[in-house]
């Protein structure tokens, strides 16, 4: 087994790993600024109010992007079940 092939798969699971979290994460960040900044225009310090709208949000970005999602898991899935004859062979 190749060193540099086992570091390049580690490197393509992660950068998979971040384009999968990005759309949550992403989302969360701006609903949660926003959120934020109306909590201080208006001094409502409700706990509810920014929780609520961050996880129906995320949820509504997981909807949206979730068959994209699955297309990159199953492209990066078949890439590392066609690397499998390399890595049996070195």
């Amino acid at each position: 087994m190749n060193p540099a092939l086992v570091i390049d798969i580690g490197v393509r699971a992660l950068v998979v790993a971040a384009k999968l979290g990005a759309p949550m994460l992403v989302t969360a960040l701006v609903v949660g600024f926003a959120i934020s900044v109306f909590q201080s225009i208006t001094q409502i310090q409700e706990v509810t109010l920014s929780f609520v709208p961050k996880v129906v949000a995320v949820a509504a970005a997981l909807v949206i992007s979730g068959q994209w999602m699955i297309a990159e898991m199953i492209t990066f899935t078949q890439s590392l079940f066609t690397l499998i004859p390399q890595l049996i062979g070195t």
